[in-house]
C-alpha cells in the first residue's frame, strides 16, 4: 500500500525519508530519522516500533543491515512487514516479508533503500532508485522527485491519499532546537505528491535564510517601487501592521527595543528610504512569516521582493 525511499545526502550528511500511500496520514507512521544516526521507513502492516528501536540499535553501534535483521528476527509478524534503513555511514538494508501483497520488493545501494508494496510493478521501485541516483536536485527536492517518478511508473495500485517527507540534520529544526529540518505531511489529498512539493517550496520560502551574496542593494528606484508596493498592500509606515506585534510589556523608559535579526551588513539607505520605511518593510515581513529572510538595512532578499510584487499585484 506504500512506496518509500530512505536516503543519505553524502554531501551534507542529511538523512531523510519520503513516502506516498493510499493510507491516511502516512507521515505519522512510516518515516523515522535521527541526525547523525540513520533513517527508517516501516510499512506494510507497519510495526512503528521499528522506527525508534532501529535508530537506537544504530546509535548503539549496529549497521543498517544488522539493525534490520534484529528488528525482523524479533517480530512474530515479520512475514507481513516491509522496511528500509540507511545509517549515517551510508550503509543500507531493505526487507520485504513473504506475506506482503504484490507487487512488493525493494532495492538498496550506497546511501539509499527503496521499497514498496501493492505497487504497479517493479518499475515503481526502479523509478525511486533511478531518480535518486541521478542526483539532479537538492536533497529534499530530489526525494519528492523520487516519489513523483515512482507514481508515474505505476505507483500504489489502489491510488493516492497521503505523502510525507522527513529530513533531519543536527540543529536543523526551527530555531536550532532539534534536528527536524524538514517535516512536511499531506494527510489526505487527491494529489498528495504535488501538494507535498508545493509545501516544500513554501518551507524554502519561509524558513530558509538568504545567502548574503544574493541580497539586492536598495537604490532610489527600488526604494520608490518598495514604497508603492507596501502602500498597495496597506503596509506603509505607522500603518496597521506595526501594531500586530506590539509588545505585551513595553520597554522601560530609555530601554531600546531589541532589533530583529537580519542577514548581511547594513549599508547607507538610499534617497526615499528611511528608518520608518525600513520598519514598515520589516513589520510586513513579520506578518507574512518571512522573518528568516530579513535583510540588513539597505538590502532586500530577492525572494521577498518577488513575493511582495505578487502580493501587491493581487490586491
Amino acid at each position: 500500500m506504500t512506496f518509500s525511499i530512505v536516503a543519505l545526502d553524502e554531501a551534507t550528511g542529511d538523512l531523510g525519508v519520503a513516502v506516498q500511500s493510499k493510507f491516511l496520514a502516512v507521515g505519522s507512521v512510516v518515516p523515522w530519522a535521527r541526525a547523525g544516526v540513520g533513517a527508517v521507513a516501516t510499512q506494510s502492516f507497519a510495526n512503528v516500533a521499528y522506527g525508534p528501536a532501529g535508530l537506537d540499535l544504530i546509535a548503539g553501534g549496529a549497521g543498517a543491515q544488522e539493525a534490520l535483521d534484529r528488528l525482523v528476527a524479533a517480530d512474530d509478524l515479520r512475514a507481513d512487514r516491509q522496511a528500509g534503513i540507511v545509517d549515517a555511514a551510508g550503509r543500507s538494508a531493505t526487507w520485504t516479508g513473504r506475506g506482503c501483497f504484490a507487487w512488493a520488493g525493494g532495492r538498496t545501494g550506497p546511501g539509499y533503500a527503496a521499497q514498496g508494496n501493492i505497487l504497479g510493478g517493479a518499475a515503481v521501485v526502479d523509478a525511486l532508485v533511478d531518480t535518486f541516483t541521478a542526483g539532479r536536485a537538492a536533497f529534499p527536492e530530489r526525494l519528492v522527485a523520487c516519489l513523483q517518478a515512482a507514481d508515474e511508473a505505476g505507483g500504489d495500485r489502489r491510488g493516492r491519499e497521503s505523502a510525507a517527507i522527513l529530513v533531519v540534520r543536527a540543529g536543523g529544526g526551527y530555531g536550532g532546537g532539534n534536528d527536524r529540518w524538514i517535516d512536511l505531511r499531506v494527510d489526505d489529498h487527491p494529489d498528495p505528491i504535488g501538494e507535498l512539493g508545493r509545501l516544500l517550496d513554501l518551507q524554502r520560502l519561509y524558513l530558509d535564510r538568504p545567502d548574503p551574496g544574493d541580497l539586492v542593494a536598495l537604490d532610489p528606484a527600488l526604494a520608490r517601487e518598495l514604497r508603492s508596493l507596501l502602500e498597495r498592500v496597506g503596509a506603509g509606515p505607522d500603518g496597521r501592521l506595526g501594531a500586530v506585534y506590539a509588545p505585551m510589556w513595553p520597554a522601560a523608559e530609555g530601554e531600546a527595543a531589541p532589533e530583529r535579526p537580519f542577514v548581511g551588513a547594513p549599508r547607507p539607505l538610499p534617497d526615499g528610504w528611511d528608518a520608518r520605511w525600513q520598519g514598515a518593510l520589516v513589520d510586513w515581513m513579520a506578518v507574512e512569516n518571512l522573518e528568516e529572510r530579513n535583510a540588513a538595512p539597505g538590502w532586500i532578499d530577492p525572494r521577498v521582493l518577488e513575493f511582495l510584487r505578487v502580493k501587491a499585484g493581487g490586491t
